[in-house]
């Protein structure tokens, strides 16, 4: 097969055609979380973006052709430090959190990957893949720690194009004096007395625990290969996690590659900075979901600027994001059931669409094709991208709960404020809605949403056979510059006049 989309390299620093090794059985393999907190929306994006790549390649080659691997690392500092200060296991902890980030990510709509391993199934590959880098000369013993010699990797910064002298310490312990180089990272360090049983693991150097990057390596490997597809993650995972990846994979495999193709997402920043605790701008998904934003208004918004870019959030991108999906809903009439999954129709539209995302996962092009897809077109566009998985008439009812500022009821009611967002749509309403609707719909004439509303509280009062109010609200409407397209099968279509 032809290569049929393009990515860009960030080990050849140039855009290539996607050509795996074997088209039965894609590999790619995504750093995935550490599980010591909720996933906040940097965390998010990543997945986000790899699901997009993950549900491409599932429809180029096939949905049991593909074999994606994220991994769960459940040992760790920052895990110990957590549940020290929670005063709880680190199985506890660990096992909770994960289950937060499953939750979370099914809000977003992202699919669950073929694998999850956890670092702690894998500690006797990480111990086997260490001896091998011993044995290889690639690795040394020294107090207790194995360390992995960066000299002895010719090759060593081809990824970040950073050089040994520049390499920072990437491993979790400062630099010390036991190391051979400065820039030497850890591949097993020992215990220290107050850590939990759960994450001590006997080893030949003594009782202790992996460093960061060897599970990465011991992981892929066991379920993809010595050499696989693609590798993904974060553009902050690029140095040092990566490139301490490569080197220890191809040591303790020579001849290997580890992965011919790396991807990384760009970096996502809160009103045009870093996000951090300190700042105060420290957002997590579980915060927008409990504040009512629905999954995917947060999954939209994420892929509203291309992958590899940065994405600033703002409250606007937010409400912008509510809005689009608003406006693809009120054009999609129906809806399967749960675990649907449409035909994609061999369409130019949709070949169209298709076709951007294959030039290197650009999200922005695809969908600015959307707005002149058919039904059948859209339905299928939205399952690439992760979208329209509610049933429209819920979606209106209060599938999503956020309301802009500048669509606020003028009255503080929770039921009349549920009335709005009932109305908000072009679906049908029941007849004997009408009247509450009209006394609580709330009156905001410089919105589109607000003139839905009026139209659909007016088809309700035609079935109602409420002629007089129908009346009211059309003259009103007129009255405010907005002309009303009626025709035999209802209103069609309105404009500014």
């Amino acid at each position: 097969m032809e290569p049929k989309f393009s990515l860009y390299n960030t080990l050849s620093r140039k855009k290539e055609p996607f050509a795996p090794l074997d088209e039965k059985n894609v590999r790619m393999y995504v750093c995935g979380p550490t599980v010591y907190a909720r996933p906040h929306l940097g965390n998010a994006r990543s997945v986000v973006v790899y699901d997009v790549l993950y549900r491409l390649l599932r429809h180029i080659y096939g949905e049991n052709r593909v074999t994606y691997v994220r991994n769960i690392t459940d040992v760790d500092d920052k895990i110990n430090k957590a549940a020290m200060e929670n005063g709880e296991t680190i199985q506890a902890l660990t096992q909770r959190v994960t289950g937060w980030f499953h939750d979370d990510m099914d809000a977003l709509n992202c699919l669950r990957p073929t694998h999850e391993p956890r670092a702690t199934e894998y500690i006797p590959h990480m111990i086997a893949m260490i001896e091998k880098l011993i044995a290889n000369g690639n690795a040394y013993v020294a107090e207790g720690h194995v360390l992995f010699d960066v000299t002895s990797d010719v090759d060593y910064g081809l990824l970040s194009g950073r050089t040994v002298e520049e390499q920072q310490a990437g491993a979790r312990i400062a630099v010390e004096g036991y190391k051979k180089n400065p820039g030497d990272f850890v591949l097993w360090k020992p215990a220290d007395a107050e850590d939990d049983a759960s994450s001590k693991f006997d080893s030949p150097w003594g009782v202790g625990r992996p460093g960061w990057h060897i599970e990465c390596s011991a992981m892929s490997t066991d379920l993809l290969g010595e050499t696989f597809d693609l590798h993904g993650g974060g553009a902050d995972l690029k140095f040092p996690h990566h490139e301490n990846e490569i080197a220890q994979s191809c040591c303790a495999n020579p001849g290997s590659e580890f992965a011919k193709t790396w991807v990384h997402n760009g970096f996502l920043t809160v009103n045009g900075e870093k996000m951090a605790k300190s700042l105060g701008n420290f957002i997590t998904v579980r915060d927008l979901l409990d504040k009512g934003v629905h999954g995917e208004v947060i999954r939209w918004a994420l892929l509203s600027a291309k992958y590899n870019e940065p994405l600033n959030w703002t409250d606007k991108l937010v409400e912008d994001a509510k809005k689009t999906l608003d406006r693809f809903y009120r054009l999609i009439p129906r809806h399967a059931s749960e675990g649907w999954h449409p035909e994609i129709p061999a369409s130019a539209g949709m070949t169209a669409f298709v076709e951007a995302l294959d030039d290197d996962l650009n999200v922005p092009k695809a969908v600015s094709l959307m707005r002149a897809a058919s039904e059948e077109e859209l339905l299928a566009m939205g399952w690439l991208l992760g979208v329209f998985q509610s049933n429209p008439e819920d979606w209106f009812k209060g599938g999503t709960k956020v309301l802009t500022s500048s669509l606020r009821a003028e009255r503080s009611n929770p039921e009349q404020r549920q009335d709005w967002i009932a109305s908000s749509h072009l679906f049908p309403l029941a007849p004997a809605d009408a009247d509450r609707l009209c006394k609580t719909a709330p009156r905001n004439d410089d919105e589109d949403e607000y003139i839905h509303a009026q139209i659909a509280i007016r088809a309700a009062a035609k079935a109602a056979k409420s002629w007089a109010e129908a009346d009211r609200i059309r003259d009103e409407l007129k009255a405010q510059g907005i002309i009303l397209e009626d025709r035999p099968d209802g209103t069609t279509d309105w404009r500014r006049g």
